[in-house]
């Protein structure tokens, strides 16, 4: 998802996509800019109050107490200013970064399969979390410095003509001098600053995988390796972070040396000025505060563009997502599912090849029906396509050609979301939230009572096991449900998809991870479950389907055979050998 840089030109275009989340806050913005403008008033003010101090309090008969009051006084406004304005944006920023980062959440989880296969979970993370932050920073802290450092340097330079026209126009030749290496470093510093953001996408997303691997990581004793890996990609992103440093730290040099180097010329003639009697020291002062002020505000201005760049790559990585659209096309007026659903379910000579896979075909010419309540089971060896076809039901993807119905309603004219709400699904491998048992069985009916959970546990045998916990239904599962065992995991998951009680049911060797009690148990749920509905079942181990309807026999996204346990043994072939493989000792 790497981009070249950009232009100067395009990479304003790329922040103005936070825009649109600050309109929903104009009133916290408008109170930032009021304090903004008095605070920048009374910065701007304070040199004509040390002026008066100088100039006129000193002198003979002078009011010194009345100066230093309106000094003081000077100081609590930009105190209370500063204030003020700090809060007012620090709250903008963290509200506009929360925004966006709901906004882009909601937009990741409505994109389809295809995008998570291409993308790993590790770099969306770190969009969520680096380039968001990236941002905020500029909202809640650089725009504001920004804006109030450029009306600063505005309102310094207007003074410094009005205090000295002489030496106003002095500084005034020394400014180009200034904000020419910002023009021109400024696309090196981007560039670099979007590679070193890229670097720590990718550490990110590797620590990510590990993660999520740690007990193949272990199991293999792989720790060490996964070490050097880590620390491989976290070299090349601090060495990208070292080059952006070092562009930034020759930037602020180049630029500090000639501020202050004009700043000492201007104040070199100035008090030749003062000697020929031709100017106050007050004015003298006062000029050169207004410079000091100028130059810091200038100074700021380069660190700000700095954070500027960096926060350019990453609006323009979160607008690369927020740009990222679903291939799957949801009509603007999708049909309705009938209620209640019958449940059958077709799919007519239907060709589909996986976009990360597109050079073999996962179904080739496939046709298949199930009639309302019956029970077909998918075998075949691995690779067969068992899985592209709950895949294809649950629209996570859309076939390249055939035609893909429930109740004779092409999925392609429905919204995914109603189909889904059909459809329930146990996988192989069950996935368990990182919250409470409890939770993570209301997931299949979000409205559950506590009566309607504990039936479907204990439906799934998965009752006294969850009592045994330490706070029992409410006990915290763990990430991934490390505090279960597999088998445990599975019922789990089977009772999620029965407290679901949706018409299509769809099992992915639904009871591979039970011993043999729990099997049986569990087998007899399904079996009542099932009744009724229209089930699909994926089966590895040959004896979980014995009692299906109908047995397809699957090999290269074909159907070879099809029939009963018995009519397909008689056959021969694919189906014979898999049942001789595992009934035959």
């Amino acid at each position: 998802m790497n981009t070249p840089a950009e232009s100067p030109r395009q990479r304003l275009v790329s922040l103005k996509g936070i825009l649109p989340f600050l309109s929903p806050h104009r009133r916290l913005l408008m109170y930032w800019l009021v304090a903004l403008a008095i605070s920048s008033t009374a910065t701007l003010f304070f040199p004509v109050a040390i002026k008066e101090l100088i100039d006129q309090g000193f002198r003979q008969g002078g009011e010194v107490d009345s100066r230093f009051l309106l000094l003081f006084g000077v100081a609590v406004v930009l105190a209370m200013a500063t204030a003020a304005r700090f809060y007012f944006v620090s709250l903008l920023g963290e509200r506009v970064i929360a925004d966006l980062r709901t906004k882009l959440y909601a937009h990741l989880l409505g994109l389809d399969q295809s995008f998570f296969e291409r993308t790993r979970s590790g770099e969306l993370l770190s969009r969520l979390s680096a380039d968001a932050e990236l941002l905020r920073s500029v909202v809640g802290s650089s725009m504001s410095i920004a804006l109030r450092s450029g009306i600063t340097v505005i309102g310094s330079a207007v003074m410094l003509f009005i205090t000295s026209p002489r030496l106003g126009g002095m500084a005034l030749i020394g400014i180009p001098l200034i904000v020419m290496p910002i023009a021109l470093s400024g696309r090196r510093v981007r560039g670099a600053a979007k590679d070193s953001q890229d670097r720590v996408a990718d550490a990110n997303a590797r620590a990510g995988e590990t993660f999520n691997a740690m007990h193949t990581v272990q199991s293999y004793a792989r720790e060490l390796f996964e070490r050097d890996r880590f620390a491989e990609a976290v070299m090349r992103s601090l060495g990208a972070a070292r080059k952006r440093i070092r562009m930034q730290s020759l930037l602020t040099a180049c630029v500090i040396v000639l501020v202050f180097g004009g700043i000492t010329a201007i104040l070199w003639t100035g008090a030749r000025d003062v000697m020929a009697g031709t100017l106050t020291p007050g004015t003298l002062l006062q000029f050169l505060l207004y410079a000091m002020i100028g130059a810091g505000s200038v100074g700021a201005l380069t660190e700000v563009w700095s954070e500027v760049q960096r926060a350019g790559g990453g609006m323009e990585r979160i607008n690369e997502l927020l740009g990222e659209t679903s291939t799957l096309p949801i009509p603007a007026q999708p049909a309705v599912l009938p209620r209640p659903l019958r449940g059958e379910v077709r799919l007519d000579h239907v060709r589909f090849h996986y976009p990360s896979r597109p050079d073999a075909a996962a179904l080739e010419d496939f046709s298949l029906q199930v009639a309302p309540g019956e029970t077909v089971a998918l075998v075949g060896p691995s690779g067969a396509g068992k899985s592209t076809v709950f895949q294809l039901l649950l629209r996570f993807h859309d076939p390249e050609s055939g035609v893909v119905s429930v109740d004779g309603l092409d999925l392609k004219t429905l919204d995914p979301s109603a189909l889904r709400e059909a459809i329930a699904l146990v996988p192989q491998d069950p996935v368990i939230f990182g919250t409470t048992a409890r939770e993570n069985l209301r997931y299949g009916k979000l409205d559950a009572s506590p009566d309607q959970i504990e039936a479907a546990a204990r439906s799934a045998e998965a009752h006294e096991f969850l009592l045994a916990l330490p706070q029992g239904y409410d006990s915290e599962l763990g990430e991934r449900g490390a505090r279960l065992s597999g088998g445990q995991q599975q019922r789990l998951a089977i009772a999620r998809a029965l407290l679901k009680d949706a018409p299509i049911l769809l099992l992915d060797e639904a009871t591979s991870a039970l011993d043999a009690q729990s099997e049986r148990a569990v087998q007899q749920a399904l079996e009542r479950l099932m009744e009724g509905r229209t089930t699909l079942v994926i089966a590895h181990r040959l004896a979980t389907v014995l009692k299906a309807d109908r047995i397809i026999v699957m090999d290269h996204g074909r159907v070879v055979a099809q029939g009963t346990h018995a009519e397909l043994v008689a056959q021969g072939g694919l189906y014979a050998e898999l049942a001789r493989l595992q009934f035959d000792h």
